[in-house]
């Protein structure tokens, strides 16, 4: 579903499908009478006429495959859930405590696939893009909502409880914000194709360390959560910081009495931060080709998997 995503929204694919139909829109269009529809109903609104007008049907389809496969993934991740779910519930294999796990996962998931409608609307008024603050809102509900179900699947794995060190965990607990931080602005550079200005690094471009770009909105704020080079920057700032905070963990952990689980936690961050890191370099060097944009949103998610698993260990 993540990769499917990314590819999605690099693709610009996204606005492709302009209705939601929860059961009738997982078959495609079958023939090409049903293809005709549905590039005229595409047709009617923004993306085609102010960018693809110049769109031939089987460039039309081309788009549409990546957005019907995102939605038919979302339907079938509903059932893998769901079903399982009710069988486990109606033969009483479920403790109380883990069915109210299983339900805010569930109304999780639900939100998850209402915010991706959400999202596509703001696509389909006036502008050919989607609000980059709904894609962030999309795409942190989908991270989070993997980690809740993870963090599920921990508890049932390692019952037992463990001795823990709470300043040790509320250093993982900050890495932890810090990470989401990190991914929210991730979809803001991607909403706003921020990735495509300024691919140079260490520095921004021109010898500079913050490009003056980042200064032209008022209130100033806005440079950081609407400007494209004002939120590359704070960007590349947070995955220091991101890195940094890894490296504190590992110093920390060195001189700690570790079970082999927490350890191989601590490990994966270590692996995972400095891969991540790089992915996110040549990403921006070389303007964001669909393959490194992609490895660079796998890298985030499993970051994020090693952040979840390792705070697990680590809480009671």
């Amino acid at each position: 579903m993540v990769v499917i995503g990314g590819i999605t929204r690099l693709t610009d694919s996204g606005l492709s499908i302009s209705n939601y139909k929860l059961i009738t829109g997982t078959i495609p269009p079958l023939n090409e009478t049903e293809w005709q529809e549905a590039f005229e109903l595409y047709q009617q609104f923004p993306e085609y006429q102010k960018l693809h007008y110049h769109f031939t049907l089987e460039d039309f389809k081309g788009i549409y495959f990546w957005e019907w496969l995102h939605r038919l993934i979302g339907r079938l991740i509903g059932l893998v859930f769901i079903i399982p779910f009710l069988y486990f519930l109606t033969t009483k294999q479920l403790t109380q405590k883990t069915i109210k796990k299983c339900l805010v996962l569930l109304a999780l998931g639900g939100f998850q696939g209402f915010l991706g409608w959400y999202m596509v609307k703001s696509g389909l008024v006036d502008m050919p893009d989607v609000s980059h603050f709904r894609l962030a809102a999309h795409l942190t509900t989908a991270f989070l909502t993997f980690a809740a179900t993870l963090w599920v699947a921990l508890d049932i794995l390692y019952p037992n409880k463990k001795q823990i060190n709470i300043k040790f965990r509320n250093l993982i607990i900050v890495s932890y914000i810090i990470l989401i931080v990190q991914i929210i602005y991730g979809a803001f550079v991607a909403g706003l194709k921020a990735g495509l200005l300024h691919n140079h690094w260490p520095l921004m471009n021109e010898n500079k360390f913050m490009h003056e770009t980042v200064y032209i909105l008022d209130p100033f704020y806005k440079n950081f959560i609407e400007n494209p080079s004002g939120i590359q920057f704070i960007h590349r700032i947070i995955a220091y910081a991101v890195v940094i905070s890894v490296l504190a963990i590992w110093f920390k952990s060195r001189n700690m009495s570790l079970t082999p689980p927490q350890n191989k936690g601590v490990m994966a961050l270590i692996i995972l931060v400095l891969l991540q890191f790089l992915l996110g370099v040549f990403t921006i060097i070389y303007a964001v080709p669909l393959w490194l944009g992609i490895a660079h949103q796998i890298g985030a998610f499993l970051l994020l998997t090693a952040m979840t698993f390792t705070l697990q260990r680590f809480s009671k």
